[in-house]
């Protein structure tokens, strides 16, 4: 398996501590170190615009901004358009998933998931950007 650049700044955001928990957890058995948490999209916005940031891992349904909010306001900044982000929700109709896509998604994780599905998404994630890098 290709290796991750395990330096990236990763923000979670989900408004339930537990899922945010569980995703750190996960982030950091893969090895990740520097994980930072936002309760909803707007939180997670102004987080972002502080710089320096890698990598979304992101919940769709939050109070505030919604996932899908966040990731359009995102694509639309040209200073966080090309973080990539991986929603992981646990909506897991196709319209969804369409709709994610659509507004630029890196890729789409449902609830419940493992460290293993999850690695697997961000090692696809990077292959897939530094395919489009070369």
């Amino acid at each position: 398996m290709p290796k991750l650049d395990l330096s990236r700044k990763v923000l979670v955001v989900d408004d339930m501590m537990s899922m945010r928990n569980i995703v750190k957890r996960a982030l950091l058995e893969i090895g990740y170190k520097n994980i930072h948490e936002a309760l909803n999209g707007e939180e997670a916005l102004e987080k972002l615009k502080s710089g320096g940031f890698g990598l979304v891992l992101l919940d769709w349904n939050m109070p505030v901004m919604s996932g899908i909010e966040l990731l359009r306001s995102m694509r639309a900044d040209p200073t966080l358009q090309a973080i990539p982000v991986l929603m992981i929700t646990a909506e897991a109709k196709m319209d969804n998933i369409m709709e994610a896509v659509q507004a630029g998604v890196s890729d789409y994780l449902v609830k419940p998931f493992s460290g293993q599905a999850l690695q697997e998404k961000l090692v696809k994630i990077f292959q897939k950007l530094s395919k489009e890098n070369i």
